[in-house]
C-alpha cells in the first residue's frame, strides 16, 4: 500500500466541512475518539430534531432543581432504550433526550435514522479484556498526579458553576468530595464505577453498527491490521 499523507483530528465537534477541506488538500482525515452520535454526525447524513428555547429552559431549570438522576428516571419510564444509553449523571443528554421527545412526541431512539454514509470511511473500535483493570489503574494515576487539587483550583474559577466540565467523569466525583460529600475513597471509587458504565455504553453503542471492526487492543500486530482494513477503504 502507498505511503499516506494523514491529519489526525478529535472526532467530538468536527463538522463535515472540516473533512471537505481536509479531503481538498489531498489528505486523508482520521478521526480518533469522540462519542458515537459525534463520529456519526460527521459520517453520515442526520436530520436531528430542532431545539426549542423555552421547553429547554424548564427542563434545565428542573435539572437544576432535581438533579439528573430524577430527571433520568422520567425519561425511563418514557423511552427505556434512551435511558440505558445515557449515565444518570449526564443530564445535558438527559434533557436533550426529554426536549425531543416533548417536541416530537416519538421516543428519543426514534429519531435517529439508520446510517446514510456521506463518505465512504474504515471505522475501526478497539477492546480489550482487562479494560475495567486499565480504568481502575488510570483512576489512580489522576489522583496520583494531582486530580482533587486541579479541581480544587478550577472550583475557585467557577467549575461549579458551568453545566459541561463540572459533570466529566472525575471532575463531578471531586466536586462532591470537595463540597463535603463523602470521602476522597468514595470519590475514586465513584469515578472507577462511572468509567466503567460509560466503558459499556461506549461498547454498547458501537456494536449496535455493522460497519464498525472491533480489533484487540492487545494484539501486537494493532497498526498492520488497521492499516490493512483502512487499505481496503482507500482501494474502492
Amino acid at each position: 500500500m502507498a505511503t499516506l499523507k494523514f491529519i489526525m483530528i478529535e472526532a467530538d465537534g468536527l463538522s463535515g466541512s472540516a473533512v471537505e477541506d481536509i479531503l481538498a488538500r489531498g489528505r486523508l482525515p482520521i478521526l480518533v475518539g469522540g462519542s458515537g452520535l459525534y463520529v456519526r454526525a460527521v459520517l453520515d447524513d442526520l436530520d436531528f430534531p430542532g431545539t426549542d428555547e423555552g421547553v429547554r429552559a424548564r427542563l434545565e431549570g428542573e435539572l437544576a432543581t432535581l438533579g439528573a438522576p430524577a430527571l433520568h428516571r422520567r425519561l425511563a419510564g418514557v423511552d427505556p432504550t434512551a435511558a440505558r444509553s445515557i449515565l444518570p449523571s449526564n443530564g445535558r443528554r438527559v434533557v436533550r433526550a426529554l426536549e425531543v421527545i416533548e417536541l416530537t412526541g416519538r421516543p428519543f431512539t426514534a429519531t435517529l435514522p439508520a446510517p446514510r454514509p456521506v463518505y465512504p470511511a474504515t471505522q475501526i473500535a478497539l477492546d480489550r479484556q482487562d479494560l475495567d483493570v486499565r480504568i481502575d489503574a488510570r483512576v489512580d494515576l489522576m489522583w496520583r498526579d494531582g486530580l482533587v487539587e486541579e479541581v480544587r483550583g478550577l472550583l475557585r474559577r467557577g467549575l461549579a458553576d458551568g453545566r459541561t466540565a463540572s459533570r466529566a467523569l472525575g471532575y463531578q466525583q471531586v466536586l462532591a468530595l470537595l463540597t463535603g460529600d463523602g470521602t476522597e475513597q468514595t470519590a475514586r471509587d465513584a469515578t472507577r464505577l462511572a468509567t466503567r458504565r460509560f466503558a459499556r455504553r461506549q461498547r454498547s453503542w458501537f456494536r449496535r453498527d455493522p460497519r464498525v471492526a472491533w480489533l484487540d487492543a492487545a494484539r501486537p500486530d494493532l497498526p498492520d491490521r488497521a492499516a490493512e482494513l483502512a487499505g481496503r477503504t482507500i482501494a474502492r
